[in-house]
């Protein structure tokens, strides 16, 4: 139940009738039809993820055990116990009956009003509640009792919904944005639910409730629980709870937040917050196309509502989200006039999203029309070239600029993937990858949950893979660096030597650190240059030197050499390291030289490198060994994979 609530499903058919407009027990008797009809309404606003994100709750209550199902619900199984002793069997059926809810209210596949009469017929669940409201010196206790808590006109729903009608759209987005904000609404609604247990509209389960002891605060830990205890429960009741808003619009007191709104004060779909503009009534499908057709000065509208939204904030984002959206390929045209507002009103980026894809687009950049297209290949674009499991969907991706094709950019466009099957796979080893010629080249990428986000600056084709890499030769170093050689090999940052063989002992030059590092931080833009005159423009590693230099992250012997061949030292890596760090976290702390203490040899250290050296230790990117940092001893391929991975891992 703390999971239902938390979706708002007017399940209750009390509540439910009311909300309808029909009064009287017939009416309440015939609106299970109702119900399913207002549940697929609610489901109609639920992107592909969002499904995803309900399965996969809907999976893991499925297999929740009874000691963590009883250690979840302890704040209120506690409180009954001390009435009434629960049998084992009895628990059992609590588990039973929460994975049931859960059901109804996260599979969207689901026969909802079937699996609602089951659970009211069931006669385990009837001994159940019989025995708890002898216990709670209650008349009587049903499901429809306990439905009615949560969604009857004056259950926590109703409660819930008038708490939040008339706040201001700041307010709903700091409730929205603020976890003690959230609990202590849910909190203040609970203890209104609470008080209807005596006199007309009376709550039979608020009478139990009460006379059992369980307060507020036990209801409220429960909610908690589930959402800290039930890992996919966060996702999941977020996505449920603003599809609901967006079937049940809010009335706020503080007018449209701007793009798709009715106005009147009515928020209309409750992504269309400052900085998400729903704008997935504007695509139009012909065919295997769609088509978002955007107003102008709809855009800039939303552009302003982030403005005022975040006074004093640079870097923003406004994000178009399509929604779901039923077509093999989807073009977004943005207008001269929508890249030249944001420019000018200093939006950062336009991000555009649908099915649970993301491209987020910097437009600085631009000074004309841009357009995005992307589109859905078949899987054996990928399969058909490879045995390696695919994670993802297989996506093109192209970007005219004035009407004119453009595949390289000055900046990066980042590309946010939403993962396949992702619980059967080793999410360390997935890696973007792009496909040229039937050629796959990794090129890594960030896994955030069920997503692996990479910035692209060039356009092609790409899927996600799971790339399991094995070296017949690292066996010597596998207990201090295996696992980081596989993952940095999956990831494309470093590659073996041919033959399966990766030489984990062999030297690192200069040149090739540049690339380990340049590749694993997802640094690379082909439009950096450099002017050192021992760098040919042919060399492989050029592009990965120059985006190195231009970042500060290297710097050449002299003005005019680079020494691309010379072998790295331990110090210059950790240096490289520390700056590369540092360019792609600005909060990251300063480094501490007491760090340099715990090495006996920190004297061998040149000036010039201490502080990089000090950085990396003091977060751990470095470690000596046997008390000695060996600062000025050749670094090797395994020592470079290690302190890659630390550094694709720092927080």
């Amino acid at each position: 139940m703390a999971a239902a609530s938390f979706a708002g499903f007017p399940f209750s058919s009390e509540g439910l009738a009311k909300q309808l407009g029909f009064v009287g027990t017939a009416a309440a008797a015939t609106s299970h039809t109702y119900v399913k009809a207002e549940i697929q309404k609610i489901y109609a606003q639920l992107s592909a993820t969002d499904v995803t994100y309900l399965q996969n709750y809907k999976n893991e209550v499925a297999g929740l055990k009874q000691d963590k199902f009883e250690s979840i619900f302890a704040p209120v199984l506690g409180k009954i116990q001390l009435k009434v002793e629960l049998s084992p069997d009895e628990k059992a059926t609590s588990l039973k009956l929460f994975q049931s809810v859960s059901s109804v209210v996260y599979d969207v596949y689901a026969n909802n009003t079937d699996v609602l009469k089951n659970i009211r017929s069931d006669k385990d669940n009837v001994a159940l509640f019989n025995k708890i409201a002898t216990a709670a010196g209650v008349t009587e206790l049903s499901f429809d009792d306990i439905l009615d808590f949560f969604f009857a006109s004056n259950g926590v729903e109703a409660e819930l919904r008038a708490l939040l009608n008339g706040k201001s759209t700041t307010d709903l987005i700091n409730i929205y944005k603020n976890p003690a904000s959230r609990k202590t609404l849910v909190k203040d609604a609970v203890y209104k639910v609470l008080e209807h247990r005596i006199g007309t509209g009376a709550l039979t389960v608020s009478g139990a409730v009460y006379n059992l002891g369980i307060t507020a605060d036990d209801l409220v830990q429960t909610f908690d629980n589930v959402n800290t205890e039930i890992k996919s429960a966060g996702p999941a009741a977020k996505a449920l709870a603003l599809a609901y808003l967006s079937a049940y619009p809010l009335t706020t007191g503080g007018g449209s937040t701007g793009g798709g709104g009715t106005g009147g004060g009515v928020i209309t779909n409750p992504t269309t917050t400052p900085g998400v503009y729903d704008v997935s009534g504007l695509v139009s499908v012909v065919g295997d196309k769609a088509t978002l057709k955007l107003v102008d000065a709809d855009v800039i509208k939303a552009f302003d509502a982030l403005l005022a939204a975040n006074p004093g904030k640079t870097g923003l984002t406004l994000t178009l989200n399509l929604g779901t959206v039923n077509a093999k390929t989807v073009e977004v045209p943005l207008s001269k006039a929508i890249i030249e507002a944001a420019k000018a009103k200093g939006i950062a980026n336009i991000a555009v999203t649908f099915n649970g894809l993301t491209v987020t687009i910097p437009v600085s950049q631009f000074s004309d029309a841009v357009t995005l297209t992307v589109t859905n290949e078949a899987d054996t674009t990928v399969t058909s070239l490879t045995s390696l499991k695919l994670a993802s969907k297989v996506y093109t991706f192209d970007l005219t600029v004035g009407g004119v094709k453009t595949t390289t950019f000055k900046q990066p466009l980042a590309i946010k993937l939403p993962l396949v099957n992702a619980a059967s796979l080793d999410k360390e080893l997935l890696s973007v990858t792009k496909i040229v010629y039937k050629d796959l080249q990794f090129q890594g990428g960030v896994v955030d949950g069920e997503f692996i986000v990479e910035p692209r600056d060039t356009f092609s084709s790409y899927a996600v893979l799971e790339n399991k890499v094995n070296f017949s030769d690292i066996a010597s170093v596998q207990a201090w660096a295996g696992r980081q050689i596989q993952v940095v090999a999956a990831k494309g940052a470093i590659e073996g030597v041919g033959a399966s063989k990766f030489a984990p002992k062999s030297n690192v030059t200069r040149a090739e650190f540049s690339k380990m590092l340049i590749r694993a931080l997802n640094l690379e833009n082909s439009t950096a240059t450099e002017s050192f005159n021992d760098v040919a423009s042919t060399a492989w590693y050029a592009p990965y030197v120059a985006v190195a230099a231009e970042k500060g992250i290297v710097t050449g012997r002299s003005a005019s050499q680079f020494d691309p061949n010379a072998t790295i030292t331990r110090a210059e890596m950790a240096t490289m390291i520390a700056r590369a760090v540092k360019s792609v976290n600005s909060g990251a702390t300063a480094g501490d030289a007491s760090s340099l203490t715990k090495f006996s040899d920190a004297a061998k250290i040149a000036a010039s490198l201490k502080d990089g050296v000090a950085f990396a230790a003091s977060h751990n990117l470095v470690i000596g060994n046997a008390g000695k940092f060996n600062p000025n001893n050749t670094a090797t391929r395994a020592e470079a994979a290690v302190i890659i991975y630390r550094t694709i891992n720092f927080k």
